[in-house]
């Protein structure tokens, strides 16, 4: 991918044409932060938190938008109850690909939060440095489906499809992409946990003490399965969307994350010879 700072380009993984945007240095020049969505998410609804994170940490920032999503190619539906995993583990390798990825840390929302962990946990590459999963979702909770089948009403009889469309170029798939699959009977047996036990590299996990889609227990889960560090941000008076609701707390907490994980990668530690 020809890197350049702001400008909207495309990318193809997963058979697919997908609209991305970088901010800051190149992989070749920086280490890299990998954006990835929440379920009704795209390149335009992070707003401007990628351009601030790069200009906060001096990362290069990549963002793009899955199929479905955005001005991305629509996806194939229906989607399948284990989207997420095939995300991690068949699309997400050649997005990394196309951009010349070379070390740094994918940040997720939501469900872009569990498919950060499912690559972490899933696919071998020692590159990733690290993990900041916002809002991740390890197992359904019959509150977050409550929301979700609000979110149904919400577009089938509301003005949320009419706000939707102003960022996807195909709304309905984006939509009904995600919600059906969410309020399929057989996804409330959906559990990604056993994967936290396989992440062996520094984890932060960000989310709003009043989360409409997921409780603490998302955290908890993270916390008591994890081995490796783990960072546990909880921010009062927010929801779902750290990012934009409280955006200096989360890009604070995001920046000295990966400022912690540079002075690590720096040390150099003597190694002394035996008997010395």
């Amino acid at each position: 991918m020809d890197w350049k700072s702001g400008e909207r380009t495309t990318i193809r993984a997963g058979g697919k044409q997908l609209e991305a945007v970088a901010f800051g240095p190149s992989p070749k020049d920086a280490p890299t932060i990998v954006l990835l969505h929440e379920g009704l998410g795209c390149v335009s609804l992070w707003r401007d938190f990628p351009e601030r994170l790069s200009e906060k940490t001096g990362w290069g920032v990549f963002v793009y938008s899955r199929a479905g999503y955005g001005g991305s190619d629509p996806a194939d539906l229906p989607r399948p109850l284990d989207y997420m995993t095939r995300e991690a583990v068949d699309v997400l390798p050649e997005v990394l690909a196309e951009i010349g990825f070379e070390k740094g840390v994918l940040l997720g929302h939501s469900d872009g939060a569990s498919i950060a962990a499912l690559y972490g946990g899933t696919v071998e590459d020692l590159r990733i440095r690290g993990l900041i999963l916002i809002a991740p979702h390890f197992f359904t909770e019959d509150a977050g489906l409550a929301s979700i089948a609000e979110a149904k009403s919400a577009y089938e009889t509301g003005d949320l499809k009419e706000k939707l469309a102003r960022h996807h170029h195909h709304v309905d798939n984006a939509f009904r992409g995600w919600n059906d699959a969410w309020l399929d009977p057989n996804f409330r047996d959906w559990n990604i946990g056993a994967t936290i036990d396989h992440l062996r590299i520094p984890v932060m996990g960000i989310q709003g003490r009043d989360d409409q889609y997921g409780s603490m227990a998302q955290l908890d889960e993270l916390e008591t399965r994890l081995y490796s560090p783990f960072d546990r941000v909880e921010i009062e008076g927010c929801q779902h969307a750290p990012h934009l609701e409280k955006p200096e707390e989360t890009l604070s907490a995001v920046a000295e994350f990966v400022t912690c994980l540079q002075r690590i990668e720096s040390t150099v530690v003597p190694i002394k010879a035996v008997g010395q």
